[in-house]
């Protein structure tokens, strides 16, 4: 078997589930949270079980209470309706979404036409399309990038969901620059670097295994994007929750196994399925990629001193 590194938790959820733990801690309940945290159930549940309050809208949240967004971010109506009803937002939106929400702003004040290269219905592409709908043309993956007009051709930028597969993403911009030559690229990366980290981890997988297993929740598009990157490697590869999700006909026959996990799924999950496959006569583990990840994000102001008191476990402790 061998293990991808790195894998899981990235610095933007670990951020996320620290807002959320030490709002708790801090305030109390009832603690409302818009969507999902972040995507993977498990996480999810596991908050549920503390006491924490999952809501679709914030219809769903009495006025005056206490909400945290999520890492996705979220589009200006919502900010605006949560100040209407007096609600007491914490926001836990990803640094790195909360960067392409400001080049969609700056662009759009400059006059260009943004395509937002992302899913149309993902969290983050939602948030991001918020900041500037008159502006903004979301080009899915397998969107058609002829049928696309410009009112302007010299006056157009792409930005990019967090979340993509390196190697697509590069595929669509080639052809925008075909379609629009003059298109402008993001000032900096948009795909975060836990993305693309975990993407290269994978390829390094396809080298040494014959199966690859993808720890994450159906709705991650992260993970969704690593089978994807082992697939199109020619490795077969499997997106699952937990082990009830694994098939014996996937291993049958199958030396050795790679696995890893995307960026919102948590560690004990993956030692589940490493305990799970060493029974099944997997007992070797080697490690695969080797990429440092040391990046760190701030918490919000009024959560510091709730840190500073009761400092929220990482990852792995």
């Amino acid at each position: 078997m061998v293990l991808a590194f790195p894998r899981g938790f990235c610095a933007g959820v670990v951020r996320a589930i620290d807002i959320v733990k030490l709002a708790l801690e801090a305030y109390g309940q009832p603690l409302y949270v818009r969507r999902e945290i972040v995507h993977n159930k498990f996480v999810v549940n596991g908050l549920h079980e503390k006491g924490v309050l999952f809501v679709n809208e914030l219809g769903e949240v009495p006025a005056g209470s206490r909400v945290i967004f999520s890492a996705h971010g979220v589009p200006p109506e919502v900010w605006a309706e949560a100040e209407a009803r007096r609600l007491k937002v914490i926001d836990a939106t990803c640094p790195l979404v909360t960067k392409v929400h400001k080049e969609a702003v700056k662009y759009a004040r400059d006059g260009y036409a943004i395509v937002l290269i992302g899913h149309s219905d993902h969290d983050e592409v939602i948030g991001t399309l918020g900041e500037a709908p008159d502006n903004i043309t979301v080009l899915d993956p397998e969107g058609d990038i002829e049928r696309l007009n410009v009112a302007d051709p010299a006056k157009i930028v792409y930005l990019t969901q967090t979340t993509l597969s390196i190697n697509d993403t590069r595929r669509i911009v080639e052809k925008l620059r075909r379609r629009f030559p003059r298109i402008k690229a993001p000032n900096s990366e948009d795909i975060c670097y836990a993305t693309q980290n975990r993407q290269a981890a994978v390829l390094e997988l396809t080298k040494r295994a014959e199966l690859i297993l993808v720890v994450g929740s159906a709705n991650s598009s992260n993970s969704r994007r690593l089978v994807e990157v082992a697939q199109s490697a020619g490795v077969p590869a499997h997106l699952i929750d937990d082990i009830e999700d694994i098939q014996l006909s996937w291993i049958r026959d199958v030396e050795t196994i790679g696995l890893t996990a995307g960026a919102s799924a948590p560690e004990d999950l993956v030692e589940r399925v490493v305990d799970y496959l060493n029974a099944l006569g997997y007992p070797h583990i080697e490690p695969g990629g080797g990429v440092m990840e040391n990046v760190q994000f701030s918490l919000p102001p009024e959560l510091a001193e709730a840190a500073a008191a009761h400092p929220p476990r990482r990852p792995g402790e």
